[in-house]
């Protein structure tokens, strides 16, 4: 499944869109950065809350694909900005983390 293809299956908005639409090969739930970077995997989305620029800088250490923001949390300009230097798509989505890892689960495990 396609970073657009899992946006559009969790009803989720895509806020920077300028990115390789690859295959994503899992995911990883967290909002503690140093657990993102020691536990995440290459080529999969990072589900939180922490909406800042070293959510990108992480993301980009790890080789993620996608950062889903959950609760609806505001982005700052300067995430999206380095997110979009950096080709990393930025999903946005009203629910919570708990659903959003639930449900993304099943979409690539199906």
């Amino acid at each position: 499944m396609t970073i657009r293809e899992a946006a559009k299956a969790l009803g989720a908005e895509i806020i920077q869109g300028e990115f390789e639409d690859s295959d994503l090969s899992g995911a990883y739930t967290s909002d503690l950065l140093s657990d993102v970077m020691a536990n995440a995997k290459d080529g999969g989305a990072l589900i939180t809350i922490q909406a800042h620029k070293n959510t990108v800088a992480v993301a980009t250490l790890v080789n993620i694909s996608a950062v889903i923001i959950c609760n609806s949390r505001p982005l700052p300009q300067d995430m999206l900005e380095a997110a979009k230097e950096e080709g990393i798509a930025v999903l946005l989505t009203k629910e919570n983390q708990y659903k959003v890892s639930g449900k993304l689960y099943a979409l690539l495990n199906s």
